[in-house]
């Protein structure tokens, strides 16, 4: 077997774990694996999680995440960051910090609530959200319910999504994605800077297991961007990737089962993510 030497890109995952495998640095890790650059993580918060719910949530000590992080960044480097779950307003202020002192691209997702709706940010954290974390970020990637939590803007169409970009811009991301994925018909995700607008399409897939398609995304993004693409073509890339994964999610347990985020190493995908 030969031995490899080139040190393929880095990218950093601040997030907090799923026990299930489905969401979290779990999906993370296994996003990145599968799209060719090395995963590494800064453990924000642990969950009881399973097909069916969250259980429980620990966050860990701002220290803890402050270690991991410097640990990770000082020594090994990083192209891109990935920040998801961050429980406190303690967290996201020193994730904020963190990520303002990094030479890197940031994709920001705002997480807040689950997959089945179970809090994964608390209430008050969501001003440091808005003032702190959304700053840095090079592509926010919120869905509808998250669009709602930090702007009011409730999206029911195509031109609500309009409207909801301009909101989350409002706070100092340079792009956002605003992910329509909960509304009738295709699948389709707004990308914009506030002037160029793409929008993404793709035909919705007939499968309920669509556990970690948030983390999936904002991930293969935040690969991209580690791979040396420019935005568009990053989050053109992860759609394609994610719409696949949707496509090859199974089930597990009693709820919902997973995205497939190894669906490009199976023999039958004959498909690519680029």
């Amino acid at each position: 077997m030969p031995i490899r030497t080139a040190v393929p890109p880095r990218v950093l995952t601040v997030a907090g774990s799923d026990s299930g495998g489905g969401a979290g640095i779990q999906a993370d890790l296994k996003t990145m694996l599968a799209l060719g650059v090395h995963g590494m993580s800064v453990l924000t918060a642990v969950t009881a999680q399973n097909s069916l719910g969250v259980q429980g949530a620990w966050e860990l000590p701002v220290e803890a995440v402050r270690a991991q992080y410097r640990s990770v960044v000082d020594d090994i480097g990083v192209q891109a960051v990935k920040t998801g779950m961050l429980a406190s307003a303690a967290l996201v202020e020193t994730v904020a910090d963190l990520l303002a002192g990094t030479d890197a691209p940031v994709v920001v997702d705002p997480v807040g609530v689950s997959k089945h709706g179970d809090a994964l940010l608390a209430a008050e954290a969501l001003d440091s959200v808005r003032t702190e974390l959304l700053p840095v970020a090079t592509v926010a990637t919120p869905n509808l319910d998250e669009v709602a939590q930090l702007t009011g803007v409730r999206v029911t169409d195509e031109s609500g999504m309009r409207r909801a970009a301009e909101e989350i811009l409002g706070f100092g991301p340079r792009w956002v994605v605003i992910k329509g994925g909960h509304l009738p018909g295709e699948a389709v995700d707004l990308l914009t800077d506030g002037s160029a607008e793409h929008w993404l399409r793709a035909p919705r897939h007939d499968n309920r297991h669509t556990h970690g398609t948030g983390c999936t995304l904002a991930s293969a993004i935040a690969s991209g961007l580690a791979l040396g693409m420019d935005v568009p073509t990053a989050v053109q890339g992860a759609k394609t990737y994610v719409t696949g994964a949707i496509e090859a999610g199974f089930p597990l347990g009693g709820g919902i089962g997973p995205v497939d985020h190894g669906w490009l190493t199976r023999p039958s995908s004959g498909q690519t993510a680029t």
